[in-house]
């Protein structure tokens, strides 16, 4: 029933932008969490960038600073903007809801889309 559908991804050179969009479909909840993940070949899937259900937003330390995480609540469009890329970024991004719990706290993310891949090369 939830639908995912992640856009935006690339190649680009270190030091460069991208900036990635997530379409929601079929989570119904008046509110609730946001998050981007990323997994590179051979490593756990990792959480980057998160929009708890007040609209409180947290980053990963690798990438705080440099990554900017909103949603468009009317559109259903969570987007990932992401600035000053390095070859360790490089990874498939997912994107995921769930509900959520207490202050930048959320229950268990379970469904993932297809991903979009970043590749970042110096």
């Amino acid at each position: 029933q939830v639908q995912l559908a992640e856009s935006g991804g690339g190649s680009v050179q270190a030091g460069g932008s991208l900036r990635l969009s997530c379409s929601v479909s079929g989570y119904t909840y008046p509110k609730y969490c946001m998050a981007w993940f990323r997994q590179a070949p051979g490593k756990e899937r990792e959480r980057v960038a998160q929009v708890d259900g007040d609209g409180l937003t947290s980053y990963a330390e690798s990438v705080k600073g440099r990554f900017t995480v909103y949603r468009d609540s009317a559109k259903n469009t969570l987007y990932l903007e992401m600035n000053s890329l390095k070859p360790e970024d490089t990874a498939m991004y997912y994107c995921s809801p769930a509900q959520p719990a207490t202050i930048l706290r959320c229950l268990e993310y379970k469904f993932w889309g297809q991903g979009t891949q970043v590749t970042v090369s110096s």
